[in-house]
């Protein structure tokens, strides 16, 4: 097996931070088998490299590697990139065309950002992993790969699973043996010898002297975030390589080249903050809904009132308000009983009807015996009416204070009839 420093050498990988150095044994350990590897790290720490290292020590070296960065296929065509397709199978498909997996029969793929697959190709890749067998695009014929899969994303997996985003069976296939590669940041005493070898890099391709930093630009290099890793810090080697003609480069004219961190990233809220927002909502929620009873017990009360009240007009106006305030004055308005007839100013009233009261205020707020004695009453109001006026309906109910039609209907209800009109 290859030493750690040579292939170290081999691949230009800079740097003897610990999490680096288990990586790449890890890497080095598992060449020789054919399990599935996950690699994980940020974007930009290099996570290409250890797909490469896993091929090159396998005893597939001599095969096919092929490298696949699923975020870049769109997703109506990856099934097609990974699994080939039939000729006719969609519109375009002029000619069979053979996969990604059919084409590293023996050898090795590279799945890149991993993460991004669609469910439905998830589902094609885990039968990859458990048999071995995939099926054309446009083709009922299963055929075999014998192709090993090495995988890498930037997501958080348990993350992505739990939202639905990828499957938690293909997560422990891929992942029989996980490899993670550091962020820069933590590899502070790697980040001076990496821009030192991309200083030197430019100065070879540009034809120029090489960068130097001085001893606070140094510090500065080390103690810097770099979102971006590896990447970041050798576009920044770049940059300043080609732009400066001074090549003696100070902690200034370094820092005129580094983003400020904090106005890259959007605003993060915390669990605990999101905790405490999601509070503060329920709070207003319970309050309304606190709110809402209690103008519902208003209700009941004014209810009782009218029941017991020899003032019924102004207890009835008392209800009313209280119902516009609860439902809003147009909902009244519109759900309005269309047997009610609204009431001239001038006229003297005795009784006014409980229908409006009932669709509103009596459905769950009065308990049950209460509706009963109020029937009661309106009963024996309606047969007081009715004797009044020797069983003149039409003078019942302008004495009532509602329209025919509905004392018609009340008289239905309670069998009033042998009550007969002169």
């Amino acid at each position: 097996m290859e030493s750690l420093q040579g292939i170290k050498q081999r691949f230009g990988i800079i740097g003897n931070n610990i999490g680096l150095n288990r990586a790449l044994e890890k890497a080095l350990r598992v060449s020789a088998t054919d399990i599935s590897v996950l690699v994980i790290g940020e974007s930009g720490v290099g996570k290409e490299n250890i797909p490469k290292i896993i091929h090159q020590n396998s005893h597939r070296k001599h095969a096919k590697y092929i490298a696949v960065n699923c975020g870049a296929i769109p997703e109506g065509t990856i099934d097609s990139e990974l699994f080939g397709h039939e000729k006719g199978a969609f519109t375009g498909a002029t000619q069979t065309r053979s996969g990604y997996f059919e084409e590293a029969d023996g050898g090795t793929i590279f799945l890149d950002e991993v993460g991004e697959l669609p469910l439905p190709t998830q589902v094609r890749l885990l039968r990859v992993l458990e048999t071995g067998e995939f099926i054309k695009v446009g083709s009922s014929k299963v055929q075999k790969s014998n192709t090993r899969i090495v995988a890498a994303t930037n997501v958080n997996m348990m993350d992505a699973i739990d939202r639905g985003k990828f499957r938690e069976d293909l997560y422990y296939r891929l992942s029989t043996v996980e490899i993670k590669l550091p962020p820069l940041r933590d590899r502070k005493e790697d980040i001076a010898l990496l821009f030192r070898k991309f200083a030197s890099d430019f100065a070879q391709k540009y034809h120029m002297p090489q960068l130097q930093l001085d001893e606070h630009a140094q510090a500065l290099l080390t103690e810097y975030r770099w979102s971006g890793n590896i990447r970041q810090l050798r576009n920044i080697a770049e940059q300043i390589s080609v732009l400066e003609k001074e090549r003696n480069i100070n902690a200034a004219l370094l820092r005129s080249y580094l983003p400020d961190p904090g106005a890259q990233l959007p605003a993060v809220l915390n669990k605990k903050e999101r905790d405490s927002d999601f509070s503060s909502e329920r709070e207003i929620l319970y309050k309304v809904l606190f709110d809402m009873k209690s103008d519902l017990n208003d209700l009941k009360k004014l209810t009782l009132e009218l029941i017991n009240s020899e003032n019924l007009e102004e207890a009835n106006k008392k209800n009313q308000g209280l119902i516009e305030k609860i439902y809003g004055k147009e909902s009244v308005k519109e759900e309005a009983d269309p047997s009610f007839e609204a009431l001239p100013v001038h006229e003297t009233v005795t009784y006014k009807p409980t229908e409006s009261i009932d669709k509103y205020a009596y459905a769950e707020t009065i308990e049950e015996e209460e509706p009963l004695s109020l029937q009661e009453k309106e009963l024996e109001m309606i047969k007081q009416a009715l004797k009044r006026s020797n069983g003149k309906r039409k003078l019942a109910s302008k004495e009532l204070g509602i329209s025919e039609r509905t004392l018609y209907r009340k008289i239905k209800q309670y069998d009033l009839n042998d009550i007969d009109e002169d």
